[in-house]
């Protein structure tokens, strides 16, 4: 079930929001326990024991953690925490990968290959697996106490709104709201305005970008001209932005409307007039993640040798590439992003700074689509053929008659990802996101929304395109 169906906007999310209101305070936690449950459940019914097995084991040693005095006996249990989940992530995730690379290295030496069955992915591994981590380092390291029943745990991992595909909401940001929480009619309405704006994002540009995008990467790189090529990329620069950044409002507006107040994820990222820049504004939640549980513990920007800080930002970046997922072009990917912040540690900041701001924003966005290819051509030798065809110089025509819907909604995506670039385009994007309107301003953006998720479900209901990038990931 995905937040974008007629199944979910029909059915389940409002039978879920009527019943929550309605249900006395004490029984909210567990309604939507019951509710994630039955949302995880519904699209990945054979994981569901398994992750919830996890949970309860990771609860019961972190909550031993919390009381054991000695320090080797709660550094034992926080390895046993930690292992569990890195345990399953590494085979459910990386087995095949794993596998696959080594019969390969097998095979080139001329032996046989390992006979192996290939491991399914439970969806939304990554994301429940990191907030489980931060759950038990917390714990450790006393940022904050453990919570002390085991379906609030479970609600913390399995919460339906976030779960799936983020954003990452570490648990020392949110323990005092899963215990107690209020949602105003201000929270409801802010929320329902965040949700509406991320479905339209999501249907009406995401789905529209991905198409095309989907269209061209499917063809022959070889024989496809420079124009087709762009048209491939751009299409999908636009697609994995407005897909993710859609859900992570729908996400949050979900939450709001309940009470909860999860992390923003996105802030305009192809506004970026640097990579350091993007990666502030890009998957905030993983950003911040890689930096309080990876970077930092390496020694982050306190290390005294240069060779080590670079060797710190490399390493986190690949990290950061491999976890998107178990195939070389993902790692390549965080290889390319992580070598563009070295540079900019090195010479590139001070260059970018130096020829303005306008400038800087359009290399750093033909950088971000650089490396979009790398993310989306899993075969590296087709990704080498791509770059070619983008720089063939080969404009013939795109097939623009075969695309009228995505030059229809181009200016959208190009408006909405660019319009912050200036103090007009700030002040715009805060009334769409519900900064303190009064009740004439209120009444329009209650009715501009709901028309928006009007013409959002008839899209849905007219077209079987409706994917969600990252609930691979």
């Amino acid at each position: 079930m995905v937040f974008s169906s007629a199944l979910f906007l029909l059915i389940f999310l409002p039978a879920f929001l009527i019943a929550y209101h309605i249900v006395p305070n004490w029984f909210k936690n567990i309604l939507c326990l019951l509710f994630s449950i039955i949302f995880y459940a519904w699209g990945a019914p054979k994981f569901l024991f398994l992750v919830l097995l996890s949970t309860i084991l990771t609860f019961f040693l972190v909550k031993g953690l919390h009381k054991e005095i000695l320090k080797p006996r709660k550094r034992l249990l926080l390895t046993a925490a930690v292992g569990v989940n890195l345990g399953l992530l590494l085979y459910f995730k990386y087995a095949n990968f794993f596998v696959e690379n080594l019969n390969s290295f097998l095979s080139a030496l001329g032996f046989n290959h390992i006979a192996w069955t290939a491991v399914a992915l439970p969806v939304g591994i990554s994301f429940f697996t990191f907030q489980s981590l931060t759950y038990a380092v917390d714990v450790y390291r006393g940022v904050h106490a453990p919570l002390k029943r085991l379906t609030d745990y479970m609600l913390y991992i399995l919460m339906f709104p976030q779960m799936i595909a983020g954003p990452i909401v570490r648990f020392n940001t949110i323990a005092d709201q899963i215990v107690k929480r209020s949602a105003s009619a201000e929270d409801r309405l802010a929320g329902f305005y965040r949700f509406g704006i991320g479905l339209a994002k999501k249907v009406l540009i995401a789905n529209v970008m991905g198409e095309v995008a989907d269209n061209v990467m499917a063809m022959d790189y070889a024989s496809i001209n420079s124009s087709t090529a762009w048209l491939g990329i751009l299409a999908y620069t636009y697609q994995i932005y407005f897909d993710f950044s859609g859900y992570s409002d729908m996400a949050i507006g979900i939450g709001r409307m309940i009470g909860f107040r999860f992390p923003e994820n996105f802030n305009n990222p192809y506004v970026s007039g640097s990579i350091t820049e993007f990666w502030r504004r890009w998957h905030i939640t993983l950003g911040a993640w890689m930096k309080d549980y990876l970077y930092i513990p390496l020694g982050g920007n306190r290390v005294k040798s240069k060779t080590r800080l670079y060797f710190n930002l490399g390493f986190v970046f690949l990290i950061s590439g491999l976890w998107h997922g178990a195939s070389w072009n993902f790692v390549l990917w965080g290889a390319f992003h992580g070598a563009f912040l070295i540079l900019d540690r090195i010479f590139l900041l001070k260059l970018l700074d130096r020829i303005g701001k306008y400038p800087s924003v359009l290399i750093t966005f033909f950088l971000a689509i650089m490396g979009w290819v790398l993310f989306r051509v899993e075969n590296f030798d087709d990704a080498l053929i791509y770059y070619q065809r983008l720089f063939a110089f080969d404009f013939g025509s795109p097939l623009l008659h075969e695309y009228p819907r995505f030059f229809l909604m181009l200016p959208f995506a190009v408006l909405f990802s660019w319009v912050t670039l200036t103090k007009f385009g700030l002040k715009f994007q805060s009334v769409f996101f519900y900064e303190k309107l009064n009740t004439s301003k209120s009444i329009l953006m209650f009715v501009l929304i709901l028309l928006l998720i009007i013409i959002s479900l008839a899209s849905i209901t007219s077209s079987g395109f409706n994917p969600f990038i990252y609930f691979r990931f």
